[in-house]
């Protein structure tokens, strides 16, 4: 059994002062429209940390908490990541933020805090990747209709994912479908498999600030 965690880091860089970010009415980038630029800047530096340690990079989200910002990057691989590897990976990547701040400047203005952790079960299922992880579990997913026919909700069982379709094991028996004819799937949560999602709960996304804080948020 996997299990699922989560590593912060509660200050800017190695501890050193990291500039305060300015008043409302002259710091407006830093509280709009910048935080994509933001995003993509830190995305340049942590997804190649996080592939080499042989992870992929799942999302990444920059978001104000009162007077910071919370960077929140999420990670996978096949069979999983244990908290020991999300601790791991969260000091890689504090280590690479120091050394881009030390080169360029600051990427994020003012305090920040990093956290790491791994997908819950309930991020949806978009990719490839995300399927085949998932084989054996319960899902439900949108199939998009034909010519003169509806969407309609499927709830299977993953049998089998490769890079081109999935297979599902339903009421009616097992049907494929290639990922273009889906939309993105929930897997669902089944009392056999509760164990897991308290784990999940244990170690996951749970914050130390309250929602009311966030202002902004892109992902």
């Amino acid at each position: 059994m996997t299990q699922r965690g989560r590593a912060t880091r509660p200050t800017g860089p190695t501890g050193r002062p990291r500039r305060a970010a300015g008043p409302r009415g002259t710091d407006g980038a830093a509280r709009g429209g910048d935080l994509a630029a933001r995003r993509a800047r830190l995305r340049e530096v942590i997804e190649p940390v996080v592939t080499d340690t042989g992870y992929d990079l799942e999302d990444l989200s920059v978001s104000r908490a009162g007077r910071r910002h919370v960077v929140r990057v999420i990670v996978d691989a096949d069979g999983g990541i244990n908290l020991d590897a999300v601790a791991d990976v969260s000091r890689a990547v504090s280590a690479a933020l120091d050394a881009a701040e030390e080169a360029g400047g600051d990427i994020v203005a003012g305090e920040y805090q990093l956290e790491v952790s791994s997908p819950g079960v309930d991020r949806p299922l978009t990719l490839p990747r995300h399927w085949r992880r998932n084989t054996g579990r319960l899902v439900k997913v949108t199939v998009r209709g034909g010519e003169g026919a509806g969407d309609r909700q499927v709830t299977g069982r993953v049998v089998e994912a490769d890079d081109e379709r999935v297979v599902l094991e339903t009421d009616a028996g097992r049907a494929e479908w290639t990922y273009a004819d889906l939309g993105p799937g929930r897997v669902q949560v089944e009392f056999t498999r509760l164990d897991e999602v308290d784990e999940a709960d244990e170690f996951g996304d749970t914050d130390d600030f309250d929602d009311d804080d966030v202002e902004d948020e892109e992902r």
